[in-house]
């Protein structure tokens, strides 16, 4: 094997760039120290690393977008693994009806609270409405991603409403 094809020193990944410090006087049989510098990132993972800096910092902003695209895929697998099981979960959709009324007895409110409750109540019941029948029927069915998206934007402008800095 010539001293062209044979392979000096370790193995480093694409990319990486290392400097070897010399040994110093004084200490025998110390390894030498290895300076790894990182070759500079492209333009695609600067704008991912800032898109991910900038959802961290609005984490709390943006819940119930997370949680809608969250329900994205779990429906999709329901809906493969067992499409019955939106009928399990239909009943569920009448709950926050139950709430309501609950509410309501129990402790009457002015008119600004009721129409709060009554916003999160419909709310409530259309999403669990939607996620009944996405898992029964499927994600693309009818005009259930367009109510996905409606369901989507109306939970985040309220949630942005109510959690807004004075």
């Amino acid at each position: 094997m010539s001293s062209r094809t044979r392979s000096r020193g370790p193995k480093r990944a694409a990319g990486v760039h290392t400097v070897q410090i010399p040994r110093q006087r004084g200490r025998r049989g110390a390894q030498p120290f290895v300076v790894v510098v990182p070759e500079r990132p492209s333009l695609t993972r600067e704008a991912f690393g800032f898109l991910g800096r900038l959802l961290w910092k609005h984490r709390r902003g943006v819940t119930p977008l997370a949680l809608a695209v969250a329900a994205l895929p779990l429906t999709a697998l329901l809906h493969w693994w067992a499409w019955w099981s939106g009928l399990l979960l239909a009943p569920l959709a009448v709950a926050p009806l139950g709430w309501l009324a609950f509410a309501l007895r129990r402790r009457p409110a002015g008119r600004s609270v009721l129409l709060w409750r009554i916003g999160l109540a419909a709310g409530a019941t259309s999403a669990l409405t939607w996620l009944s029948l996405a898992v029964t029927f499927g994600l693309m069915a009818g005009p259930l991603l367009t109510l996905w998206l409606l369901i989507t934007l109306a939970a985040q402008t309220a949630w942005l409403v109510i959690s807004r800095k004075n």
